[in-house]
């Protein structure tokens, strides 16, 4: 372990290059001198943080699907009653 510390810029940057322009881990770990652990540490810590980004971009959708399904549950009592 050489106890190298890496700016958040730094590591913000590794990880754009893996997530917004498709390199692969191993191209990173070659191009940029770190470590593939380190690589996959920083692509965790970010992950918590997509995924909540896509939870709450899915969060209009999911209420109209929700909306919708209950306009046709009374419609379709309406035309059984």
């Amino acid at each position: 372990m050489s106890g190298q510390r890496y700016t958040p810029e730094f590591k913000d940057e590794a990880v754009k290059l893996i997530t917004e322009h498709g390199y692969s881990v191993t191209d990173v770990v070659e191009r940029l001198g770190v470590s593939q652990h380190s690589i996959y540490k920083w692509l965790k810590a970010v992950q918590p943080l997509r995924n909540n980004l896509d939870e709450h971009e899915l969060l209009e959708p999911k209420k109209e699907i929700l909306r919708l399904k209950s306009q046709l549950k009374q419609t379709e009592d309406n035309g059984t009653s």
